[in-house]
């Protein structure tokens, strides 16, 4: 992974705005979308857009979210 890349996503972490959405690192910038179907589209747009970039996706979780580890 790039440095720029770990960069954005570290800043997307660390951003309120980005909490509890999906976002999309593609070309050095970092787009959001509130749900799944959303960040889908915005998915497809973007890689026609970019078509040899590859993009790196998650989900922010909100501040109060508890992460559940079954053993």
């Amino acid at each position: 992974m790039k440095k720029k890349q770990q960069t954005l996503i570290n800043l997307a972490y660390s951003n309120s705005k980005y909490f509890g959405k999906h976002v999309i690192i593609l070309d050095g910038e970092i787009y959001a979308a509130k749900t799944g179907n959303q960040a889908s589209k915005l998915l497809e747009k973007l890689m026609r857009k970019n078509p040899a970039e590859t993009p790196i996706l998650t989900y922010i979780p909100k501040t109060d979210a508890l992460i559940l580890i079954l053993r």
